[in-house]
């Protein structure tokens, strides 16, 4: 019996010592899944609160864990309101990560915890913020006319609205003719573009290649790459994802893009030292890393930091109104061109009006000609998938399979966002929700559903974009 007890305790203290060694483990080296996780909860909580003015607790059980992985059910996460400081930890202790609220820029993710360095990144004061007002939409946010009782149906229609939908605006003849929102969202609430955001991004460096800043055949784009092939990549190449850089996209792992977004207060850092896989021109990979380089190279572009910190609002956001958008940047001033744009569904319509309307806004034109053109024209090495300025033609099957007009192109989201924009039908349809592809929603079967309930005025005629690589006019 003594000789059992012996063995037991032997065993207890051996449990006991494992224990003890994990959770120092934890403490000393989390892995980078669970740093990871705590990243994305410790940002998404943080904009949602301070951006969207949600509460904590629904942003962590809906938006955070509800959708993710199941171990994202273990992380905890406080906010602290007067210093903006958003912390998350697994199980409420191991492998902290932190967000900042940095006012009219957002939030950003600090994996560093360095917040002193997060603050000095952005020394400047943020733009005003600019006031809505009621006018008629675009020009304010009253929507005018009731809304269309045949498209209203369509948006009523959980079939074609999806799981977890938030948000969907039918903009018609530059005027909203139907909008529905989920339990809890509305008209005004800010919401997450994810990679809509790239497009916008684009439309940013187009209004600096409007005054000749910059050209989609500028090279020599890095300083860490003029002594290597990597010098040859073109903004084009950026552009069309066709740079050659290697960049590893899957967000079921700890991949180079979560690694960009949760683990890197510097998102530029790891797509700027990528290696090539292949030459510029010659492979489509879809990059977020892509996104942090452009934004990156505008930003110097501009001129100075602080023109550049308030240019996407001077530039974009204000002349088209957008008076919600908030567009955030990484740990160390960059925007996050990739992922992170917020703003009401009614101002995504507005921008998704303006590319409608070719880049020109309230008789003024604020796109180089041929650069909307650029976005509607598809890129050969992604087999007509993907276009020359950061939007899609066919995400998950080409129009034609989904008896669309041959005109449409996209913004997407990996989150179920989207814009369909139909120039031919003159039409925007933007969905903004929650719905993980695993869900297996397709939004093509909504702008479908849209057309139908359209009043038939003839069919519908394709409007040919540039088939040739679109260049800015002089």
């Amino acid at each position: 019996m003594r000789f059992v007890l012996r063995v037991l305790k032997a065993l207890a203290l051996l449990v006991a010592l494992i224990i003890a060694a994990g959770i120092g483990w934890l403490f000393a080296w989390p892995p980078e899944l669970l740093r990871v996780g705590d990243g994305y909860a410790a940002k998404i909580v943080c904009s949602n609160v301070f951006v969207a003015s949600r509460d904590a607790d629904d942003v962590l059980h809906d938006d955070v864990q509800a959708p993710g992985n199941p171990l994202l059910r273990l992380v905890r996460v406080g906010v602290e309101r007067d210093s903006g400081r958003v912390t998350a930890r697994f199980m409420g202790l191991f492998a902290s990560s932190y967000a900042l609220y940095r006012g009219a820029l957002g939030c950003t993710s600090v994996p560093d915890g360095n917040f002193e360095a997060a603050i000095n990144a952005v020394p400047f004061d943020p733009p005003a913020k600019m006031q809505a007002n009621d006018a008629v939409w675009p020009q304010g946010e009253g929507t005018g006319n009731q809304p269309d009782a045949k498209i209203a149906a369509v948006l009523a229609d959980a079939r074609f609205a999806g799981p977890a939908m938030r948000a969907i605006v039918v903009v018609r003849g530059g005027r909203i003719v139907a909008e529905a929102y989920g339990p809890g969202f509305s008209s005004k609430t800010p919401l997450i573009g994810w990679s809509m955001t790239k497009t916008v991004n684009a439309a940013i460096l187009g209004r600096l290649m409007l005054d000749g800043k910059v050209s989609f055949d500028d090279d020599h784009l890095m300083a860490q790459w003029k002594d290597d092939q990597r010098a040859r990549i073109k903004v084009s190449d950026l552009l069309g994802m066709e740079s050659g850089l290697a960049f590893n996209e899957d967000y079921g792992s700890v991949a180079d893009v979560t690694r960009m977004l949760y683990l890197d207060p510097d998102m530029v850092s790891l797509p700027a030292n990528a290696p090539m896989e292949a030459a510029p021109g010659q492979r489509f990979r879809y990059s977020s890393g892509t996104a942090a380089l452009l934004s990156r190279i505008w930003m110097d572009r501009v001129g100075n930091a602080q023109a550049a910190f308030s240019y996407p609002h001077d530039a974009l956001f204000s002349p088209l109104g957008m008076t919600s958008a908030v567009f955030e940047l990484d740990a160390r001033g960059t925007f996050a061109g990739s992922s992170y744009l917020y703003a009401t569904a009614h101002d995504w319509a507005r921008f998704g009006q303006f590319l409608l309307q070719d880049g020109v806004w309230n008789g003024r034109r604020l796109l180089p000609e041929g650069f909307v053109g650029a976005m509607r024209t598809p890129t050969a090495a992604s087999n007509g998938r993907y276009t020359q300025g950061q939007a899609w033609l066919a995400p998950g099957g080409s129009s034609a399979k989904f008896g669309l007009p041959e005109d449409t192109f996209w913004l997407t989201g990996h989150d179920g966002q989207s814009m369909a924009i139909v120039p031919s039908a003159d039409l925007v349809v933007i969905r903004l929700g929650l719905t993980p592809s695993w869900l297996g929603y397709q939004p093509q079967t909504l702008l479908k559903a849209v057309l139908s309930a359209l009043p038939q005025t003839g069919a519908p005629q394709q409007q040919a974009g540039s088939q040739q690589r679109a260049q800015p006019q002089p």
